[in-house]
């Protein structure tokens, strides 16, 4: 497995593996274009290009040549990073892939001298809390918002040394 930073000309990869990485997620918590059309499952390329312009990175992963997840970072103030929509294609899941795209993240975080990596989760979802809290993640608190049909539950991964 090799892992690149991406650029403007991976915008249709980085749509796809979002797109369908998320798919069964909102299948799963009942996520439509109507009840929540920000949800991942609807990616676009203008949404990764919205991304990239306003800073954010995205790293991809290759089994070979064949991208098979991607993972987004941003880093919105001093000493804080968000890791977001971390994707992997269903047929790459349960092989560590995930879990390479959340430590290379953590290893950029610290690079920059950032303090904390944050996520935000569906609330509900209890098996991907489980699954961050393995990789070092800390429960945070749980926010509901009204444009969305779920809570959100933050979760953080504090840098020593940073």
């Amino acid at each position: 497995m090799h892992i690149r930073q991406a650029t403007h000309q991976d915008l249709a990869t980085l749509a796809r593996l979002v797109s369908e990485s998320n798919k069964d997620v909102a299948y799963k918590f009942g996520l439509n274009a109507e009840n929540c059309p920000k949800h991942p499952s609807f990616c676009t390329e203008d949404w990764i290009k919205a991304d990239l312009e306003r800073g954010e990175i995205y790293f991809v992963i290759e089994n070979g040549v064949e991208p098979v997840g991607c993972v987004a970072y941003e880093n919105p103030s001093a000493g804080l990073a968000y890791l977001n929509r971390l994707s992997v294609l269903p047929a790459h899941r349960r092989r560590g892939v995930g879990a390479l795209l959340v430590k290379h993240v953590i290893e950029h975080a610290r690079a920059a001298s950032i303090r904390t990596v944050s996520i935000g989760v569906i609330a509900e979802h209890a098996d991907l809390q489980r699954w961050y809290k393995k990789l070092g993640f800390q429960e945070g608190e749980t926010k509901r918002f009204p444009h969305l049909p779920f809570s959100v539950k933050y979760m953080a991964y504090a840098l020593e040394g940073a």
